[in-house]
């Protein structure tokens, strides 16, 4: 007897859910297009338009940090939170801002809406660590 997929879909990890590795990258550079077309934090992007290897590298941190974050085989190596915010001063608005285009991206891709609520969760934990620090 086969499991239904509704099943299947529940007993999936979050990363599985996510799309793994390629279904996360799919979420990062629609979510980096999302932030370039945000008038609330596109000046924090759009200075690097002109160095796509750095943007490359943004979008290379955020795919190991969401990996990680929805216990996916990789680990995030790059600064702490606190460390790449920190000077940035990013408000209640800019984050909220940045959450907004994360899940939306991921609603434009299909994600359920509780695979994004508890996505979302993951993210809201490091909220802390991103505002005015």
């Amino acid at each position: 007897m086969t499991t239904s997929v509704m099943e299947q879909l529940s007993q999936a990890t979050l990363y599985e859910r996510l799309g793994a590795a390629a279904g996360i990258r799919r979420i990062v550079d629609g979510m980096v297009d999302a932030h370039l077309h945000n008038p609330a934090i596109s000046p924090r992007f759009t200075p690097y338009l002109d160095q796509p290897e750095r943007v490359e590298k943004i979008k290379q941190h955020y795919c190991t940090l969401f990996d990680e974050l929805s216990n996916g085989p990789g680990a995030y190596d790059g600064r702490s939170m606190t460390e790449t915010h920190r000077g940035m001063n990013i408000d209640e608005t800019e984050y909220m801002a940045a959450m907004d285009d994360i899940l939306e991206t991921m609603k434009s891709l299909g994600h359920s809406e509780d695979t994004r609520q508890e996505f979302a969760g993951k993210l809201y934990a490091l909220k802390d660590n991103i505002i005015r620090v």
